[in-house]
């Protein structure tokens, strides 16, 4: 008689794990904004980010340098700024209302400036929902440990 029972709950709690795993529609779209943020950097694409960063929009960099948005989208167009690869990996995304988290990995081949800015770093993005579309508000980076 609890054999039937407990193999319901059981088989419930397999199933809840399994949905756990899945990536919700939100999820799906930030992460799709990281990547395209990404592509973004490399292709000196300036009107992306126009639209991506809010007005109140604050990059810390690894260095502890800091950016305002209009200041990033001038590094994003600078000839100074040349990114050969950017891959981003271990992307985490938590989602607080109209409010998300989204942490990573950063491994990029670069040069702002003429230094060599190449390596590993971990990121933070905290993005914002307005008008029906995700913003991002600030971003923190710093050189990831090794692994």
């Amino acid at each position: 008689m609890y054999r039937p029972i407990l193999l319901g709950i059981v088989i419930l709690f397999a199933f809840s794990a399994v949905l756990a795993q899945v990536p919700s529609a939100v999820e799906r779209e930030l992460v799709k904004l990281e990547n395209d943020w990404s592509t973004a950097w490399q292709k000196h694409d300036a009107a992306f980010m126009q639209k991506l960063f809010a007005d109140e929009y604050l990059d810390t960099d690894w260095d502890g340098a800091t950016y305002t948005k209009a200041q990033d989208i001038a590094n994003v167009k600078s000839e100074d700024t040349h990114i050969e690869s950017f891959v981003l990996s271990d992307l985490k995304v938590h989602v607080y209302g109209d409010t998300a988290v989204v942490t990573g990995r950063i491994t990029i081949k670069a040069t702002f400036k003429g230094k060599d800015i190449s390596g590993a770093h971990q990121f933070t993005d905290v993005f914002v929902k307005r008008d029906g579309r995700w913003q991002v508000v600030a971003t923190q980076s710093t050189v990831a440990a090794k692994k």
